[in-house]
């Protein structure tokens, strides 16, 4: 019989991970955020992307909140990211105010649909603190209408643009093979949502599972492709 007072399991490396990983960039989204509304040409712009940033930071709390809720501690499960993340957004510097919509919209945007095709193969609450913190609703259309009235404005905009986002989804691609190489836990949890089956094995099934982060990435595209457009600019 089950001792009711027994501790839970410990959740899943592949979880704690996954978490880690989202709360260290939506710190890191916050500080970005904060920088560019800074430097933002209008204070309808400035007032929009502070509202983004704090909206990021709400996210992390989150995040933050269910990895102590599961008995991990924080900080610790975000260290492995750090320098990862840090090296795609030092890889990934913008040129200008536009590139840095850009990279807010596109950027932010292919990460929180890979997150959100891993959630679901974790448990309920977990899924439900990722689907939370990747929500587009809050930054999308506004983000997106100023890049496609600059365009509008300036059709040459458009091409310089759409291969910064291109840019943007192979640097993303890159760092999260880098990643998946390092956290053989999280690439498991990866491979089960590429293939919504449990991977071989409790530390994930090398190769395979890193070979299901790309096939995780290329079934973004028809997404991507959408927020290309979203913003007037070509796939």
């Amino acid at each position: 019989m089950t001792n009711p007072s027994a501790p839970s399991a410990p959740a899943p490396g592949g979880v704690i991970d996954l978490l880690g990983l989202l709360a260290y960039a939506e710190l890191v989204s916050f500080f970005h955020l904060a920088d560019v509304a800074g430097l933002a040409p209008d204070l309808v712009a400035k007032g929009e992307l502070a509202g983004v940033a704090a909206t990021e930071y709400r996210h992390y709390r989150m995040l933050h909140a269910r990895l102590e809720e599961l008995g991990a501690d924080p900080e610790a499960a975000m260290e492995p990211f750090v320098e990862p993340l840090d090296a795609w957004h030092a890889g990934t510097e913008p040129q200008n105010w536009l590139e840095s919509l850009v990279k807010i919209y596109v950027g932010d945007g292919i990460a929180g649909d890979f997150y959100r095709t891993i959630a679901d193969h974790a448990d309920a609450g977990t899924a439900e603190a990722v689907r939370g913190a990747v929500s587009e609703s809050e930054r999308a259309e506004p983000i997106a209408a100023r890049v496609r009235a600059a365009v509008e404005e300036d059709p040459k905009l458009a091409g310089p643009l759409s291969l910064w986002a291109r840019r943007l989804v192979g640097e993303a691609l890159s760092q999260a093979q880098l990643v998946a190489a390092a956290r053989p836990e999280l690439a498991g949890l990866v491979a089960r949502g590429a293939t919504g089956e449990a991977s071989g094995g409790g530390e994930g099934g090398g190769r395979g599972d890193l070979a299901a982060v790309s096939r995780v990435f290329a079934g973004l595209t028809e997404a991507h492709t959408a927020r290309l457009e979203a913003m007037g600019l070509s796939g």
